[in-house]
């Protein structure tokens, strides 16, 4: 079975977001993100991908080239309300939306995902709950060179005094991003 991966990008004073919940600074150029040898790996090793359902709707589902998007997998949307359109869907990307909670969106994607990892992305919502309920094996933070001053704080409401993070590799980019691969170790 593979790993559950978490992963955010923030700002160099770690806000995912700035203070009118805007995230352009963070990603400048897309493409260039997409190029990346973090971004591609994951790509390479997903099986499944657990998002909040802001995260989903900032890729405006009714507009969104979903056929475009780099996880080609099932993708598990964590709601307290399915919505009532779904988005299109192809052979290999699906969407499931959970309302169960974050225990039960990991067990689907993890079964989903088979030998592959489930990979986390987008919300930090979603993120700290994964971690709250100790239920990632990685942590990948990528680290973007510019200040926000306040915002959406990641590693806000975490329970900080039972993880121990062993740093696993370091990369950089050539857009000065810097992206630092964790495992995540809990305990009691």
């Amino acid at each position: 079975m593979g790993k559950v991966v978490v992963g955010m990008t923030v700002s160099l004073d770690g806000f995912v977001n700035d203070r009118n919940g805007e995230v352009s600074r963070l990603y400048p150029d897309l493409a260039a993100l997409r190029k990346t040898e973090m971004l591609q790996e994951s790509i390479r090793t997903t099986g499944a991908v657990l998002m909040g359902r802001r995260a989903y709707e900032m890729g405006d589902p009714d507009r969104y080239d979903w056929d475009n998007y780099e996880f080609q997998v099932p993708i598990f949307v964590l709601t307290h309300h399915v919505p009532e359109k779904m988005p299109r869907e192809n052979g290999k990307l699906t969407f499931t939306f959970v309302t169960d909670g974050v225990q039960s969106a990991i067990a689907k994607a993890k079964r989903a995902a088979g030998k592959k990892n489930v990979t986390v992305v987008g919300g930090a919502s979603t993120f700290q709950q994964c971690v709250n309920a100790r239920l990632c094996d990685e942590m990948q933070i990528g680290i973007m060179p510019v200040l926000l001053g306040n915002g959406l704080r990641l590693f806000e409401n975490i329970d900080t005094e039972h993880i121990e993070l062993q740093k696993l590799r370091v990369l950089e980019s050539d857009s000065g991003r810097t992206d630092i691969l964790f495992r995540v170790n809990f305990f009691k």
